[in-house]
C-alpha cells in the first residue's frame, strides 16, 4: 500500500507541476448506476441531434473495454477561470474557456507530458490519455475520483473552483491508492435552474435537457 501511495503521490505532484489543479484517480470498473441513467437520457432525446452519443456504448461506461487492460483512471482538472470581463457589455457573450487557445491542444499536449514523465519515473506502461475526445463518462470518473461532486446544472464543481476547469483523464495498467468521492453541497440551493436562459435544467436538477442548451444550439447543431 505505501507503495501505491507513494506512486499515486508522485504522479499527483508531477501533474500538479505540469499546470493541472486537480487530481483523483478511481479504480477501473463498469459504471452500472450512470450506465442506467445514461440509457433513461437517451431514451428521452435529450441529446437532441448527438447521434455518436448513442454509440459504443459499452466502451462509455466501461474503461477497461476502452483501452484493455486498463485498471485506474486518473482524473485531472485543468483551471480555465478568467477574471477579465468583456468591455461591451452589449456585445455578444463569448464563453470563458474560448477566451485562449484551443484547449484540447494544450491539454493534450500536457497529458503527453504527465505520460512521459510517468514512463521515466516507474517505467514504461500501456495507457491513453483523452480530453474531450472519446467515448467516457468524464463527469462521472470526475464525481468517483472526488475533484468534485456533480451540481443540478450537471456540471462537475470543486469546493475552491467552482466549474470553471476542463477535465481530462489517462486510463493505465496499474493499480493507485485510489481517492473518495465527495459530499453534494448543492442542498435547496437553486440558482443554476433559475439562471438557466432556455430552462434546459430539470426543475428538480441533476437532469439537463441536451437539445436546449445554448451550448449545443451554437457549437453541435451544425444544420441550422
Amino acid at each position: 500500500m505505501d507503495d501505491l501511495k507513494s506512486k499515486t503521490e508522485w504522479i499527483k505532484s508531477k501533474a500538479f507541476e505540469l499546470g493541472f489543479s486537480l487530481f483523483g484517480c478511481s479504480k477501473a470498473s463498469r459504471l452500472d448506476e450512470e450506465a442506467e441513467r445514461l440509457k433513461e437520457w437517451l431514451g428521452l432525446g435529450y441529446h437532441g441531434k448527438m447521434g455518436y452519443m448513442e454509440n459504443h456504448f459499452e466502451k462509455r461506461v466501461d474503461p477497461r473495454k476502452l483501452v484493455e487492460g486498463t485498471q485506474s483512471v486518473i482524473s485531472l482538472g485543468y483551471n480555465y477561470y478568467n477574471p477579465s470581463k468583456q468591455k461591451d457589455a452589449t456585445a455578444p457573450k463569448i464563453s470563458m474557456y474560448a477566451y485562449g487557445r484551443d484547449y484540447h491542444k494544450v491539454v493534450k499536449k500536457k497529458l503527453k507530458k504527465l505520460c512521459d514523465a510517468i514512463a521515466k519515473e516507474f517505467g514504461e506502461f500501456k495507457h491513453r490519455n483523452f480530453v474531450d475526445s472519446a467515448p467516457i463518462l468524464e463527469r462521472d470518473w470526475a464525481k468517483k475520483s472526488g475533484i468534485g461532486w456533480v451540481g443540478k446544472h450537471t456540471l462537475v464543481i470543486n469546493p475552491k473552483m467552482g466549474s470553471y476547469f476542463f477535465l481530462a483523464e489517462i486510463l493505465v495498467d496499474f493499480e493507485m491508492e485510489y481517492s473518495k468521492p465527495i459530499k453534494d453541497y448543492c442542498g435547496t440551493c437553486t440558482k443554476c435552474i433559475d439562471a438557466c436562459p432556455t430552462d434546459a435544467i430539470d426543475e428538480k436538477g441533476y437532469l439537463m435537457d441536451g437539445s436546449k442548451c445554448i451550448s449545443y444550439l451554437t457549437i453541435e447543431l451544425k444544420d441550422e
